[in-house]
């Protein structure tokens, strides 16, 4: 399968998941984004590096980082392989000396890890179709599958992460109103 290369474009809160924080990747080349639900400890942590802020301390990123290095290995790239039970999976993949090692992590330590050591990210085009959006799609087309009450729980909360990262705030009202009534049913 061909890796696709993916940016940061956004770091915010989680509207759908509050106390956690919505990562935005894109792919470039299409102008496609997935969302990824990340805890406020991973988000600080990208946020921190990404910003170009010096903590007193290193973080735990930071650790892993400085180990890798003096192990006398490279981080070379991050892979968000799959997604399980509506979770993303990504790989590290270290270079050291002449052999490759792929090491299973979460993703938003892979990332953290990824912004430290300044490589890229990938993924690959069935993740991106079944998790992503275009960003050149404009609303939502709510007759697809009815009213918003009829999505489950988890749908609309991915759904709210899409049409937010989009700026699409008429949909996002909507959206909320509906796992509002959702949650109280």
């Amino acid at each position: 399968m061909e890796k696709i290369e993916l940016h940061i474009v956004a770091l915010t809160n989680s509207e759908s998941h509050p106390g956690s924080f919505a990562l935005i990747l894109e792919d470039v080349k299409k102008s496609r984004r997935i969302p990824i639900t990340i805890g406020l400890t991973e988000a600080q942590s990208i946020a921190v590096t990404l910003e170009k802020m010096t903590p007193k301390r290193p973080q735990s990123h930071d650790l892993m980082h400085n180990v890798i290095a003096e192990l006398g290995g490279e981080l070379v790239e991050v892979i968000i392989n799959e997604i399980v039970e509506e979770k993303y999976h990504a790989l590290l993949i270290i270079k050291q000396n002449e052999r490759q090692i792929a090491i299973d992590s979460r993703t938003s330590d892979a990332i953290a890890l990824a912004v430290r050591c300044n490589c890229p990210i990938y993924s690959f085009e069935n993740i991106i179709k079944e998790t992503g959006f275009n960003i050149d799609d404009k609303g939502l087309n709510m007759d697809k599958r009815g009213a918003f009450i009829n999505y489950p729980l988890h749908e609309l909360e991915d759904l709210l992460a899409k049409v937010l990262a989009k700026e699409d705030y008429e949909s996002a009202t909507r959206i909320r109103d509906a796992i509002s009534r959702k949650k109280s049913q």
